[in-house]
């Protein structure tokens, strides 16, 4: 019986999971590229790191990493040359908590966010996130440059504060959340990457939805906020328009509605 696959340590998820060629009126199946292989290919090609750096980061053997990094560059050799489409998805990977002693990378972010953004908690609090923006709900996870944080005891509020992200953009952002030691995050437009970074830190994620921050806290404190897990959104070229991928609408003060869903 085949030992089981050790757990690759990643400093992120991918922000971009899916590259599409210009021409492709096929439609055939992308090449898929898992997330190790990804994080071999950043840490070798991208950041100059040699294979015995990436497999101390990455918490295997050197050698693993060599058949990682080998079968991810004939994997990107096959997108280039055959001009298929690529996805990345998959692997056994877990995403690394800032605390990584073999990390060789000089400044590692994870553990400078770890230092600015780390905020204890109460044993019975859950601690809520909000994407947030004049009060409402901000509409694009990736370009949020605040969260409105709140503290929940026995279901209600006791109290809220509002965190600057200092700029931190997408890859980053779960990490921040992380760090803030956040239970939940409600949220718009969200992509997959973000996700699968919250999901991988225990973070729930209720996303799609629009209206009054303090008004879907509410409402997710009383058990009136749908959770759906597979809330999907495109909308990363540019900011949403308030309404993402058909989601939800916003039909005045203290009413969020949540993809269909509404709740006063």
């Amino acid at each position: 019986m085949p030992r089981p696959t050790k757990c690759r340590t990643i400093c992120r998820f991918p922000q971009t999971l899916e590259f599409i060629p210009a021409k492709d009126e096929d439609g055939r199946e992308p090449v898929i590229l898992t997330v190790d292989e990804y994080e071999t290919i950043r840490l070798i090609d991208r950041e100059g790191l040699s294979q015995e750096q990436c497999s101390l980061c990455m918490q295997v053997a050197r050698t693993t990493v060599q058949k990682i990094y080998d079968s991810a560059r004939r994997k990107l050799a096959d997108v280039l040359v055959e001009g298929l489409p690529l996805k990345i998805e998959g692997g056994e990977v877990r995403l690394c908590r800032g605390a990584n002693r073999y990390c060789s990378l000089e400044g590692c972010f994870k553990q400078e966010i770890e230092r600015i953004f780390q905020k204890s908690k109460g044993e019975n609090i859950m601690r809520i996130a909000v994407t947030y923006e004049n009060g409402q709900i901000y509409q694009h996870f990736g370009h949020t440059g605040q969260f409105k944080v709140y503290d929940a005891e026995d279901g209600k509020i006791v109290s809220s504060e509002v965190v600057s992200t200092n700029g931190q953009g997408h890859g980053a952002l779960a990490e921040v959340l992380n760090a803030l030691q956040a239970d939940v995050l409600i949220c718009g437009g969200i992509g997959g990457g973000a996700q699968a970074a919250l999901a991988s830190v225990g973070i729930k994620l209720y996303g799609g939805v629009i209206g009054d921050a303090d008004a879907a806290v509410e409402s997710l404190l009383a058990g009136r906020l749908t959770y759906i897990p597979d809330v999907q959104c495109n909308h990363h070229g540019g900011e949403h328009d308030g309404n993402c991928g058909g989601h939800g609408h916003h039909h005045g003060e203290g009413h969020v509605c949540r993809h269909g869903h509404c709740v006063d």
